[in-house]
């Protein structure tokens, strides 16, 4: 099994690669390390097989992303128990489960998992792989992109922004929620937003963090 380090490094490298080329200068900023720390680790990750470096960019082998799930698994299953069990608040499940999840061995991790009744999801929506490596991620748009006055759930949130899913639970926008963006402003695309209880405004980036997906859609599948 590689190293604690060498684990957060291939999940920082995966999540990193949804949103484009992963360079070292955003490895060095998601992790909060020098540069120099980040090239020396990812000589030792291309030595060991986890990854390529074509051209300056930093991209996973086969086996970088397999050992990459395997994390990724292991610490979503860890923050449902955090959540759900133990009762931790949400935003606060992420960084417990960076510490947990290394001290998870597979044996563990199955009876964990067949105790919490086999999670598809994190709590912060996010698709927890199988033990194959299989991820099967609800389709959706940000809240951004959402049309106004269709009726739509909230999917999945990222909970990598400080300070951020504080804001969500105190505005009620977990998972599931219901939501309507009512408006839209044409000077800095803020939007108004409706629940069930309640309407508010948030800012465009804070929209673009939250993924939702059409009622209708999600009835008719």
């Amino acid at each position: 099994m590689p190293s604690h380090t060498i684990e957060e490094y291939l999940e920082a490298i995966y999540k990193l690669s949804k949103d484009g080329p992963v360079r070292p200068v955003r490895i060095a900023e998601a992790l909060g390390v020098s540069g120099p720390t980040v090239t020396a680790t990812l000589q030792r990750l291309d030595r060991d097989g986890y990854v390529s470096r074509p051209r300056g960019r930093v991209e996973l082998t086969d086996e970088g992303k397999r050992a990459a799930l395997d994390v990724i698994r292991r610490h979503r299953i860890a923050e449902r128990f955090l959540a759900d069990v133990l009762g931790l608040p949400w935003e606060d499940v992420h960084d417990e489960a960076c510490v947990l999840e290394h001290a998870l061995s597979p044996k563990v991790l199955a009876a964990l998992e067949s105790f919490l009744d086999n999670p598809a999801t994190c709590p912060h929506g996010h698709p927890i792989p199988d033990v194959d490596g299989e991820v099967r991620q609800s389709p959706g748009v940000t809240l951004a992109e959402a049309s106004p006055g269709v009726e739509t759930t909230v999917v999945r949130v990222e909970e990598d922004q400080e300070g951020l899913l504080e804001h969500l639970a105190s505005l009620g926008l977990f998972p599931g929620t219901r939501v309507v963006v009512r408006d839209v402003s044409a000077f800095d695309g803020a939007l108004l937003v409706e629940t069930e209880s309640t309407r508010f405004a948030l800012s465009k980036e804070v929209a673009s963090r939250i993924v939702v997906r059409p009622v209708a859609s999600e009835e008719a599948s």
